[in-house]
């Protein structure tokens, strides 16, 4: 996770962009819910099975202009649930081969 949050915060310093970050689990205090250098680190609001996937879908929901969304994501049937509602979509994978071409660690 902690890496995730690092490339998230680089994606953030280089983009000038806003990034939310959607954690499964309990807060806890190795990385509260909140602001975390450049992003934001939700959590999903209820447990169990794509509990976070379903925050991850109402946030792209809520979103004015979905289709300005990016969701990173190598899930296929969140990938599926974000595409309709307009947003973008890149794998994890991908995304962080991205990030650790443009800024070192």
């Amino acid at each position: 996770m902690q890496r995730l949050l690092g490339a998230s915060q680089r994606f953030a310093a280089i983009a000038d962009d806003r990034v939310i970050l959607v954690v499964d689990g309990r807060p806890g205090p190795a990385l509260p819910e909140g602001e975390h250098d450049g992003v934001r680190v939700a959590y999903a609001v209820r447990t169990g099975p794509d509990a976070a996937d379903d925050r991850i879908v109402e946030l792209v929901a809520s979103e004015s202009a979905p289709s300005r969304t990016q969701v990173v994501t190598s899930d296929r049937a969140l990938q599926e649930r974000v595409r309709r509602l307009g947003a973008q979509v890149e794998t994890a994978g991908a995304w962080l081969r991205k990030m650790d071409a443009v800024s070192p660690r």
